[in-house]
C-alpha cells in the first residue's frame, strides 16, 4: 500500500517536472503543486489514451504504454500552461514568460526569500545566469537599450549607467 503511494506520487511529480522543463521560464512552485500538477496530468492523459485505445488496451503494448505517457505529460503541459495564464497571468512566450512571477502559490514566500538573500526578483533576466559563451549579442543589446532608458529617465546616475555599461561590455 505505501510502496504503491509512493510509486503514484513520484510518477505523478516527474510528470509535472516534465511539464515544467517544457514551458519556457521560471516555475516556482511546493513540491506538492508539482505533484498535482502531474497527477491531473496523469488523469486527463490516461482518460484520453483510455478513450483512444479501449480501458482494457491502454498498456497492451509498448506503443500504447508510450502514447499514454506522452499524452499525460501533454495534459500536464496543458494544465500549467492555464496556470501560468490565468492565476499567475503570465504569458506563455517571449519576454514576460521568463519574468519572475508575482503571483500563485508560493510565489510571496520565495519571493521573501530571495530578497533575503538580497536577490530582487523582479530584476532577474533568463541571461544573468549564463556564461559569456551562452549569451547572444541581443541579449547584451537589450539590456543596453534598457539601461539607456533607465539612465533617460533619470532613474540611473551617470555613475551607475557607467558601472553598468563597462560590466555589459566584458562579456
Amino acid at each position: 500500500m505505501l510502496g504503491a503511494l509512493l510509486s503514484i506520487v513520484l510518477s505523478a511529480f516527474v510528470i509535472g517536472a516534465l511539464a515544467r522543463f517544457a514551458l519556457p521560464g521560471p516555475d516556482p512552485m511546493p513540491f506538492w503543486l508539482t505533484v498535482l500538477l502531474g497527477l491531473g496530468g496523469s488523469l486527463i492523459g490516461g482518460g484520453i489514451a483510455a478513450a483512444v485505445f479501449g480501458s482494457s488496451h491502454v498498456f497492451d503494448s509498448s506503443g500504447h504504454g508510450f502514447t499514454t505517457l506522452l499524452l499525460e505529460i501533454g495534459a500536464a503541459i496543458v494544465i500549467l500552461a492555464l496556470y501560468r495564464r490565468y492565476v499567475q497571468r503570465r504569458p506563455l512566450s517571449g519576454p514576460g514568460a521568463h519574468a519572475f512571477p508575482t503571483r500563485g502559490f508560493g510565489i510571496q514566500r520565495m519571493r521573501a526569500r530571495l530578497r533575503q538573500l538580497g536577490v530582487d526578483p523582479d530584476r532577474m533576466t533568463a541571461w544573468r545566469g549564463m556564461s559569456s559563451s551562452q549569451r547572444t549579442p541581443g541579449d547584451q543589446s537589450d539590456e543596453l537599450e534598457t539601461l539607456s532608458e533607465l539612465h533617460d529617465k533619470g532613474e540611473l546616475s551617470d555613475e551607475e549607467y557607467e558601472r553598468a555599461r563597462e560590466r555589459l561590455r566584458r562579456y
